[in-house]
């Protein structure tokens, strides 16, 4: 098993436990249980044993479903090593998306989909090793995992941000203590110093926010030393991105810290910028902003295109903020978070008994939206049968409800969003184009932020004002070594995610100036000409260039050095390397780096 997976970058994989002590589950997830609500199970492997998984009764893991085989596939433990193999079903199995031909080898977090049911892999171990945190690199690699998860089959899950203030001890303890409670799928991150990020698989944002009030309780050190405030954010209730959820639970996460009450909170509803918050200075922009002003006297369909992160739901806001209808409701609804069948009911509404459950009449988006603005984010995701019944209100203006034969009058302006190349999409027919024509009246295309590098400086100053005046601070000033790695990288998560690094900053930075070191891993690494780098890594013996102990190397000399310059004092140099002293325990273990005795502490004062 390929144990790197689960490691963060630049670090060698952990010290196998002991078999005995060593724990592997399996969290099936049976969407067609509950009568389409979905049952979640959590069954343990035991070492050098097969657990079946079908229709048949026979089988380990029995799921009534139509789309399973009798013995639909198997899995097998060997020690650490965790093999799923297809017993020649009819619809076969799959791993990560990937349909499997023979075994395959699984680590920890991967998704097995067998028929109608999903099964997550965790393996942790029963050690008293300290609990493992993983790095901000990770965090962004396992969110954007989830997200496409989530967005491939139609799953949820949950983003807390946790922020704890006061004595080191207590903090680390908290942080074992939310470690040992999570489930084994579930990850614990360093987000920034004294702030932890938890992934939650299979959880919506109302059972995010049940289980982060749980482990809130459980987290208070018995020193009663502690302050702790918990934002939660859930896909896709409050987004459907890596950036955009971490966005909405910082801003949750900051309401709480306001109140000064503590305790766990959701995110706010979002900001309507107006045409005067835009940031303009490159002329691709500039002409943007005016065609704006323009069309925003009008109450004409507008089809915003851009990458995901340009900023497409903030031009939209601009252009409802900017029109007589800036009174009305601006409702924001993304295409691709739901199933056809209930974005027809969201967007429509239904009827009372228009289908089980539905016990009482639901006002859709459009209703809600009458006298305001409708967007449409992501409408390229939209069905060919639910593009149709949208083609119908665009062009009547009349809604019917889901099981109802009334027709309902809308005065709604529309706004649709998309990534995607509708025309292109049209030639292929995915895409309606009699809807696209419709759509397209006027169309704006944001360019991604790479090719506007003139407002990277601007936008991340306009950010770090928006984040410190949240905060009740002094914006603090960007050094110049900051402002050339920021322009020197491609963003490939746009304006999103560079304000998701700006907000990251200034919870980092020390002195008023956000530094090099306060950056995250992505964008300082992103450097080619800066002084003092080697231009290349060194390479192992008779092999390819070894980059992962190069940087191993790299982390380990500037961990020591920072010891090094205060004689040993851990929560110094935490400060100088701009990570918590949790993180900085846990990788001076990572690296074999003994704390400096006290004796030699004094003898060097």
């Amino acid at each position: 098993m390929d144990d790197t997976k689960l490691t963060e970058v630049g670090s060698p994989a952990p010290a196998r436990a002991p078999l005995e002590t060593s724990r592997v589950t399996l969290v099936v997830y049976d969407q067609d249980a509950g009568g389409g609500a979905g049952a979640t199970t959590v069954i343990t492997l035991p070492d050098r044993e097969k657990r079946t998984i079908g229709r048949s009764r026979n089988a380990d893991i029995a799921i009534d479903s139509e789309r399973m085989s009798r013995i639909h596939a198997t899995f097998t433990r060997h020690g650490f090593d965790v093999e799923v193999e297809d017993a020649g079903s009819r619809n076969g199995t799959w791993v990560n998306g990937e349909q499997i031909s023979g075994p395959r080898r699984l680590v920890s977090g991967d998704e097995v989909l067998v028929g109608s049911a999903s099964v997550v892999i965790g393996i942790t171990s029963g050690t008293s090793a300290r609990p493992r945190l993983e790095s901000t690199r990770y965090l962004d690699e396992r969110l954007a995992a989830e997200v496409d998860r989530g967005l491939h089959y139609q799953r949820q899950f949950g983003l807390a941000l946790v922020a704890l203030s006061g004595p080191a001890e207590a903090m680390d303890e908290a942080t074992d203590l939310i470690s040992a409670a999570l489930r084994p799928m579930e990850v614990l991150a360093e987000y920034a110093p004294g702030v932890l990020a938890i992934v939650m698989p299979e959880l919506d944002a109302a059972a995010t926010e049940r289980t982060a009030s749980a482990l809130l309780v459980k987290a208070v050190p018995s020193t009663g030393q502690l302050t702790i405030a918990v934002g939660v954010a859930g896909f896709p209730e409050h987004s459907t991105t890596a950036g955009g959820l971490i966005a909405r639970a910082r801003a949750a996460l900051e309401t709480v810290r306001e109140s000064g009450t503590g305790g766990v909170g959701r995110p706010p509803e979002d900001h309507v910028a107006d045409l005067g918050e835009v940031v303009v200075a490159d002329p691709k922009m500039a002409r943007i902003h005016e065609h704006l002003r323009k069309v925003a006297e009008h109450s004409i369909t507008v089809l915003v295109r851009g990458e995901t992160g340009v900023g497409k739901e903030v031009i939209a806001g601009a252009i409802h903020a900017a029109s007589d209808r800036r009174r009305g409701p601006l409702i924001r609804i993304n295409c691709a978070s739901l199933p056809e069948t209930l974005l027809e009911s969201e967007l429509f509404g239904h009827e009372r008994g228009a289908f089980t459950g539905a016990d009482r009449r639901k006002t859709g988006y459009f209703e809600a939206a009458h006298g305001g603005t409708l967007f449409l984010d992501e409408i390229g995701e939209m069905t060919p049968a639910l593009q149709a019944k949208l083609l119908r209100v665009l062009e009547q203006r009349r809604i019917t409800r889901v099981g109802g034969v009334e027709e309902v009058e809308v005065d709604v302006r529309v706004i649709c969003a998309t990534h995607r190349d509708l025309e292109a999409e049209c030639k292929q027919n995915t895409f309606r184009s009699d809807l696209y024509f419709r759509i397209s009246a006027f169309t704006i295309v944001v360019p991604p932020l790479r090719d506007r590098p003139a407002e990277i400086e601007q936008l991340a100053r306009s950010f770090l004002q928006q984040s410190a005046t949240q905060l009740r601070r002094s914006p603090p000033a960007l050094s110049a070594a900051a402002l050339h790695a920021l322009r020197r990288y491609s963003w490939p998560g746009n304006v999103r995610e560079l304000r998701n690094a700006m907000e990251r900053a200034m919870v980092l930075h020390i002195g008023g100036t956000i530094g090099l070191e306060d950056l995250p891993d992505s964008i300082r690494e992103a450097r080619t000409d800066a002084p003092n780098t080697p231009s290349t890594p060194p390479a192992a013996e008779g092999g390819p260039l070894d980059i992962r102990a190069h940087l191993a190397h790299l982390e380990r000399d500037a961990i020591a050095s920072a010891l090094d310059a205060v004689m040993g004092n851990q929560t110094e140099a935490a400060k100088q390397l701009g990570i918590s002293r949790r993180t900085l325990i846990y990788r001076m273990e990572k690296h074999g780096l003994k704390p400096l005795p006290p004796a030699k502490r004094d003898l060097q004062g």
